[in-house]
């Protein structure tokens, strides 16, 4: 029944919003945290062009928070820290 509610607009469907971003060193940071057991779990991608190519780097950390604005907060501040240690050496 839930199948037809959906094809025919009676069920809600919840949008994901868009990953937020923010640079660093040249670098592009999308906080993509996703919900795991009810809470969020960190994770995001670092972009770079290289060479006229974007590399990215996914990164997940086990660090779990009660809501989203704090994960993507968190997620900002590991991908910076990542970016300092590793810079353009993360994509090889």
């Amino acid at each position: 029944m839930s199948f037809l509610k959906k094809l025919f607009g009676g069920g809600t469907t919840k949008l994901e919003e868009p990953a937020p971003t923010s640079e660093h060193n040249g670098f592009v940071i999308h906080a993509t945290p996703y919900q795991e057991q009810g809470q969020w779990q960190m994770c995001g991608i670092i972009e770079k062009e290289i060479g006229g190519e974007l590399k990215s780097h996914r990164f997940i950390r086990a660090d779990r928070f009660p809501a989203r604005t704090d994960a993507v907060e968190m997620t900002f501040m590991k991908a910076r820290q990542i970016i300092d240690q590793s810079g353009d050496k993360m994509f090889g």
